[in-house]
């Protein structure tokens, strides 16, 4: 899942190429020697991952006389641009991010889903997830897989021997945090921003967290366009807000340091001091468990994931804990053609029957929003709590903020985060990050 995190940050530089997009498309959609029908997908995922896709919907084909020939690209956001440039497309194509795919759809290369699609997406996905394929008033491309941001990891045990209770409002989690302090005498939190050249954007997910639970999806949409300025007080108050755990040396960081600490601490090495004992809480998204599997606790085992387990996880309260403020990712499929066979491609893969068919591949990474997922196809815990928690009517989904804005914003906004935990002014990082917006339009 980070794969296509880190792939969509990248993704402002392929859309300035996909504007320059002047030449008419080509696609296959055609048959093979064989006679079967043929429909190429291009994507950014490989490995692991593009081998679940193809297992997802190879039943699905056989039975439809369709070969899906399915290639995966790490560069696929500069390549892509420039298959829109060449008119050298692919039958369809997902998208790991929703303003790379608008790009795609203004470029005019982009076919409207029929009739069946865009029945499939209104019953299956939300409208928070229908806005991210509709432009005009028309519907371009369905949802496929998600992920969840903004879990916070805790121990099961140690609550209970502790005599405390997940929180349902952001200031509950706050009384929480000092009581854990309280009763340990040792700061309650790990948190890494450390990340290569991508640092700070554990920070950056946890500030958009924060943005969606106390001033709700109108401010957070305006953030994200540039409307609501880094420097608007809505903005000032997330920072505030978070800096009340980040920012408190009593509270960070539990295992590692000080807070300057949590720079130098790789984002997934908080699993380590989570799984035995060091730390009491961490927020990190759903992906943090495949880190547990490489630590042990103190006990010296592999630390068991679930809500009777080892290690367990709740999400970011909101600030009233009235409804759910979600931040995540994901994937869309937009077809570059009306040819039959790849108009019945993109209308199983809007369906439920493919989103049930993708959770169930064995050992899948994949999450699904589809209302029509069977969350007892899901034997893994947290993935099968994801699931229920993007279905739930009370769930707010956004996309997380950063990756979301232009490029040049986004890594501004990292290198803000960064800035803050070392030291500098809560002021002067929402100045410098609003500055950048000077060099995106």
């Amino acid at each position: 899942m980070r794969a296509r995190r880190l792939l969509a940050a990248t993704s402002a530089l392929a859309v300035g190429a996909m504007m320059l997009a002047g030449c008419s498309s080509t696609s296959s959609g055609g048959s093979s020697s064989s006679g079967k029908s043929v429909v190429t997908i291009y994507s950014p995922d490989t490995g692991t991952e593009a081998q679940e896709f193809r297992s997802s919907w190879a039943d699905w084909a056989k039975k439809n006389d369709i070969t899906i020939n399915y290639t995966g690209d790490k560069d696929f956001t500069t390549n892509i641009a420039t298959k829109l440039q060449g008119g050298s497309l692919p039958d369809i194509a997902f998208f790991p991010q929703p303003g790379l795919l608008s790009a795609a759809i203004q470029t005019g290369k982009v076919s409207a889903v029929d009739s069946t699609t865009k029945a499939n997406v209104k019953k299956g996905f939300s409208d928070d997830w229908q806005g991210y394929v509709t432009s005009g008033g028309k519907m371009y491309a369905t949802p496929l897989d998600a992920s969840v941001k903004g879990y916070v990891w805790y121990s099961p045990s140690n609550f209970k021997k502790w005599g405390v209770s997940v929180p349902k409002t952001y200031q509950q989690l706050l009384d929480l945090t000092s009581t854990i302090e309280q009763k340990t005498g040792k700061p309650p939190w790990c948190a890494g921003f450390n990340s290569g050249t991508s640092s700070g954007w554990p920070g950056a997910d946890q500030l958009a967290e924060v943005v969606l639970g106390f001033s709700g999806p109108k401010t957070y949409d305006a953030w994200v366009k540039g409307d609501t300025k880094f420097t608007d007080s809505s903005i000032g108050n997330a920072f505030t807000q978070l800096g009340k755990v980040l920012l408190n040396p009593k509270y960070v960081n539990a295992g590692f340091g000080g807070v300057t600490s949590i720079n130098s601490t790789a984002f997934g090495d908080v699993a380590t001091p989570m799984a035995n004992g060091t730390c009491a809480l961490t927020n990190q998204a759903t992906f943090l468990e495949a880190s547990f599997a490489t630590t042990k606790t103190a006990a010296g085992n592999v630390p068991k994931i679930g809500p009777d387990g080892d290690i367990w996880a709740f999400p970011l309260p909101s600030k009233t804990g009235k409804v759910n403020a979600v931040t995540g990712g994901g994937d869309f499929a937009a077809a570059f053609n009306d040819n039959a066979a790849t108009k019945k491609v993109m209308q199983y893969l809007s369906s439920a029957d493919w989103a049930n068919s993708l959770v169930k591949v064995k050992d899948a990474s994949f999450l699904s929003a589809n209302k029509g997922v069977d969350a007892s196809n899901v034997s893994d815990p947290l993935l099968n709590n994801a699931i229920k928690l993007l279905q739930d009517p009370n769930t707010t989904f956004r996309f997380g903020a950063d990756d979301a804005m232009p490029n040049v914003v986004e890594t501004a906004f990292w290198k803000g985060m960064v800035d803050w935990v070392n030291g500098t002014s809560q002021s002067q990082v929402q100045q410098q990050i609003q500055s950048s917006w000077a060099s995106a339009k």
